[in-house]
């Protein structure tokens, strides 16, 4: 009697091992573990800290760039000022000593004290007036008024020889004076027009460093 109790103990106790093994092999099929969900939360904060770190990072790279210089915005800003690209004295001086020499010139073949005086008051103002237009221009002073000056006798001496031509047709040297006189008055209204002369090389590193 004492061996079958202890055969029957014997079958249920491994009667009732197999089934919780059973049970436990269906809650592990039905329900996975509970370390998965862990892991799974692990990865998402994982994925989640990282974009925010990379935002963050993003932000703080690109921060720099949002910041704007005053000094940088005004250079933008600030526009070179107009100006011709040939001086006036670049044409006045050369214009200013042909009326000359043809003055000098027409004396010596014609004798008359009129060429000589045209050419002297007319050639030596024009030259006197580029002159110091030059010297002005040189100290980055604005030559305006020479310019205007020198104008004003390429006008002058137009209108002379238009009469002149008017009266003896002749193409030279009337002719040839009233087109250099119209050249010269067309060349000085783009100078003033364009802004007046263009500053000196060696002025333009201390205007752009005031500025």
């Amino acid at each position: 009697m004492s061996t079958m109790a202890a055969v029957t103990t014997s079958q249920l106790s491994s009667f009732s091992a197999m089934n919780r093994q059973l049970r436990l092999s269906r809650r592990s099929l039905l329900c996975p573990t509970t370390a998965r969900p862990k892991s799974l939360s692990l990865t998402v904060m994982s994925i989640e800290g990282g974009s925010k770190a990379k935002n963050s990072l993003s932000y703080t790279s690109d921060a720099p760039k949002a910041k704007s210089d005053p000094i940088l915005d005004d250079e933008h800003v600030a526009q070179p000022k107009r100006a011709a690209k040939i001086h006036d004295f670049c044409f006045g001086i050369p214009f200013g000593g042909i009326v000359l020499g043809g003055g000098l010139i027409g004396f010596i073949f014609s004798r008359n004290p009129a060429t000589l005086s045209t050419g002297v008051l007319f050639g030596g103002a024009l030259l006197a007036l580029s002159t110091i237009s030059l010297k002005i221009w040189r100290q980055g002073k604005s030559s305006l008024p020479f310019i205007l000056g020198q104008a004003a006798l390429a006008v002058a001496l137009l209108w002379k020889n238009l009469q002149t031509y008017a009266l003896t047709k002749k193409v030279f040297p009337t002719g040839f004076y009233a087109a250099i006189s119209a050249a010269m008055l067309c060349f000085y209204s783009y100078v003033v027009l364009s802004g007046g002369n263009p500053p000196p090389k060696k002025l333009k590193p201390s205007a752009s460093a005031a500025s």
